[in-house]
């Protein structure tokens, strides 16, 4: 029996080496998580702070958490040539500022380099060595118009503005200029790393399970996590595409930068996906919508007792999203999931025909609903391939690859 694999177990950064740079605010104390996982995914850490940010945390921490030994000084002398503002980036393949405050973001939009972190920044290979900058800020200071228009410059030198977030800040008011957390922060970096094979593409996924209700309290329904459609999600949109998510009921987080649309029943999801469809280059039907729903909804809780017989439960067909996006007009590419419980390969293939589509994705539904890994083939006319159990992010990433390869 094959050992499942969790996404933990993924190093997304292996391989790369990252300079995180600290200047002064207090969500410092973010940066300590952040190194933490950057470590957990593979990358090696090499950290730099200004001295407003020794105000709010040790270089002690970050160099226990990176195992490294923090610079925080140009002058500093362990480097033979004295450059250390040279040395630091010649092996990066970038550098994250987090955070940055909005006088270290003038800085950089300025080209000033009055300190180390600055002068690195300055003197990174800039076509080799991306710079990816978290503001963090008062809500205040994140609105005036000096430092949005030093983001707007900075975006224009090829920087990446990571954020910010909204919410509770530190001085008590509420709004946008949070820093991301660390958690968002690893999610950014890793998606920077990944192709672009979808850039200027627009992707339609749809998700999870679909709810039929019965009466006000008990529904049709089935074991469908949505994890699959939420991982190729997020796959796609690192890929660079612009992704709708029509998502059925379930408690995912929606992954950074795309769009998503909860619905709950079969004719809902059917709404939404043929409302955007026309507009897609891809459409990638992950959802395990409900094949039938009652054919009519009692208005209050059916009750059992003494003396009662079991109700009668009458179906009817819902509609077929999938061969539905498939007729129109001018479809975009669309991929269905055939999630079976044996006959993996007939019934794939049936499926295929019977949808029109040009591909099919087909696992064994009991084995996947709910996990956190999968395998998947790959059957179109030409015939079908394997992708190994893998967790399910790698396989979205993999079959976000495919698309992208059969799109050119």
């Amino acid at each position: 029996m094959e050992a499942a694999v969790t996404p933990a177990a993924r190093l997304d950064l292996a391989g790369r080496h990252i300079v995180l740079g600290l200047s002064g605010g207090i969500a410092c104390y973010k940066a300590a998580d952040f190194t933490r996982e950057l470590v957990k995914a593979g990358a090696t850490v090499q950290v730099v702070m200004t001295q407003a940010a020794e105000a709010f945390i040790t270089p002690v921490t970050l160099q226990a958490l990176s195992n490294r030994a923090v610079y925080t000084s140009q002058w500093d002398a362990r480097e033979p040539n004295a450059m250390a503002h040279i040395n630091l980036t010649r092996e990066a393949d970038a550098v994250v500022i987090a955070p940055a405050s909005a006088d270290f973001i003038a800085k950089l939009a300025q080209g000033r380099a009055d300190d180390l972190l600055s002068l690195l920044c300055l003197a990174r290979p800039i076509e080799r060595c991306a710079l990816l900058v978290a503001p963090a800020m008062n809500r205040e200071m994140w609105a005036h118009p000096a430092t949005q228009r030093n983001c707007a410059q900075l975006r224009l030198d090829g920087a990446v503005i990571l954020g910010p977030g909204s919410g509770e800040q530190a001085c008590g008011e509420t709004g946008d200029g949070r820093m991301l957390e660390p958690a968002e922060l690893l999610a950014e970096l890793v998606a920077h790393f990944q192709p672009k094979a979808l850039q200027g593409k627009q992707v339609l996924i749809s998700a999870g399970p679909t709810f039929e209700p019965i009466d006000p309290v008990r529904g049709l329904t089935n074991r469908s996590s949505g994890k699959m459609g939420f991982a190729i999600a997020r796959a796609a949109a690192e890929a660079g595409a612009a992704v709708t998510l029509v998502a059925g009921p379930v408690p995912l987080a929606t992954p950074r930068g795309v769009r998503r649309i909860d619905v709950g029943t079969a004719q809902q999801m059917f709404d939404a996906v043929m409302a955007a469809a026309p507009a897609q280059d891809v459409f990638v039907a992950t959802a395990a919508v409900a094949d039938w729903r009652p054919l009519a909804l009692a208005e209050r809780k059916i009750k059992k007792g003494a003396g009662r017989s079991v109700p009668a439960l009458e179906l009817t067909e819902n509609p077929d999203i999938l061969a539905a996006v498939a007729r129109l007009a001018q479809p975009p590419y669309c991929v269905g999931f055939a999630a079976e419980s044996h006959d993996l390969l007939e019934h794939a293939r049936d499926k295929l025909a019977r949808k029109g589509v040009p591909l099919i994705v087909a696992n064994i539904g009991p084995a996947t609903f709910g996990q956190d890994d999968n395998a998947l083939t790959l059957v179109d006319a030409a015939g079908q391939r394997e992708l190994p159990r893998a967790d399910k992010l790698t396989l979205a990433r993999q079959l976000v690859a495919e698309i992208a390869a059969r799109l050119r």
